[in-house]
């Protein structure tokens, strides 16, 4: 027996265009939080960061390749850590789809993440990815953009991500629907994916930051984490239109080329 509800094409239309109705104000609500966001003062940054990236040594300055405005999505890859973290890559998939035009229209766009050049480079021919992406090393970008944690903030409870402060155990990862193969069962899959424990999982964090450059100095515009980043992950768009939407139990995505692996 068939599971949902059906009805006639009549039914079907009438329904639509009651929805149409919520999803037109939702793009017009959309509009003014962007508007809303383009609205925040911005924060000069005075502090030296430099990374790592192919053409050498670079500042944030330097990041922005002649653009006046910079992104930077803030990818979960720790030094120790034998992979990138997996949800991070999915949303990666995307990137060089989009930087390119990005480029074209006065915003630069890196990823960042703490592991070495080197491993981020091996990372990349890996998943065929072209994306500029850039190692902070052992400075203070991670930590000062609230994406990395040390050991004693995590056991501490001082761990602040996503403009709150968390309990000294928290669950990232547990599905809104509460259903089974979330929380710490999720958490540790996902750690295993990258090569580590959870705990060592949980103190890199996800995020996008933005920056302009205007009259030769950087400020800080905005940034974004957890949920936050839903706008990124291209695949949650695309489920949230398919008949079953999300339909997800547990961690059901892989790296684009462990698919079909065991």
């Amino acid at each position: 027996m068939i599971s949902h509800k059906t009805g006639t094409r009549e039914e079907w239309l009438k329904a639509r265009i009651e929805l149409l109705k919520e999803e037109k104000e939702l793009t017009r609500r959309g509009d003014e939080v962007a508007r809303k966001r383009r609205e925040l003062p911005w924060v000069r940054i005075d502090k030296e960061y430099r990374f790592e990236a192919d053409e050498g040594s670079v500042s944030l300055k330097d990041l922005f390749l002649g653009r006046s405005q910079l992104i930077v999505y803030h990818f979960m890859f720790a030094p120790d850590w034998q992979a990138g973290c997996a949800s991070c890559s999915m949303i990666a998939d995307a990137f060089d789809g989009s930087y390119i035009h990005l480029a074209n229209h006065d915003v630069m766009f890196w990823a960042v993440s703490r592991a070495p050049l080197a491993k981020l480079q091996a990372y990349k021919r890996r998943l065929g990815w072209t994306f500029p992406w850039a190692s902070s090393g052992g400075g203070d970008f991670n930590a000062d953009f609230n994406v990395w944690f040390t050991e004693s903030q995590q056991r501490d409870g001082e761990i602040e991500y996503n403009y709150q402060r968390e309990p000294p155990s928290s669950d990232l990862f547990r599905w809104r629907n509460g259903q089974e193969g979330g929380g710490d069962s999720a958490e540790a899959r996902l750690a295993a994916m990258s090569g580590t424990d959870v705990a060592s999982y949980h103190r890199d964090r996800p995020g996008m930051s933005a920056f302009v450059l205007e009259e030769g100095a950087v400020y800080h515009t905005y940034s974004s984490y957890a949920r936050g980043l839903d706008p990124l992950f291209g695949v949650y768009h695309w489920l949230d239109r398919a008949p079953k939407g999300r339909n997800e139990t547990g961690v059901w995505w892989r790296r684009h080329d462990e698919y079909g692996q065991r």
